[in-house]
């Protein structure tokens, strides 16, 4: 069996870096993947997908990226629920295992 996905897209919103009660550094984004076609009124529509990041990549992401940098995530989908108002909520995510800058950086910036 095989769990693993590759996706592209800008980051919707600058990531925030957290530390568990354990210690552990971890950072939560959303991708905005736009689709490869369009809907039936001619646009193309875009996905977000949320990832998360944990330790030395959450900490490099934080660092060196912002609101609008293109990535490149290759990880695995994970799902996990939990409780609200006597209602169970699902969660589907990317955990991140390699992430690759794809914004070309300018020298002075």
């Amino acid at each position: 069996m095989l769990n693993q996905i590759v996706i592209v897209g800008r980051l919707v919103k600058n990531p925030e870096l957290r530390e568990t009660e354990k210690g552990k550094k971890v950072t939560n984004i959303t991708l905005a993947v736009p689709r490869s076609y369009k809907n039936s009124d001619g646009e193309y529509e875009t996905d977000f997908i949320d990832c998360t990041l944990w330790t030395g990549i959450a900490e490099n992401t934080t660092e060196y990226c912002r609101k609008g940098d293109l990535l490149g995530i290759k990880g695995r989908i994970q799902t996990r629920s939990y409780d609200v108002d006597d209602s169970k909520r699902y969660v589907t995510e990317v955990i991140a295992e390699k992430v690759t800058f794809l914004t070309n950086k300018n020298k002075s910036s």
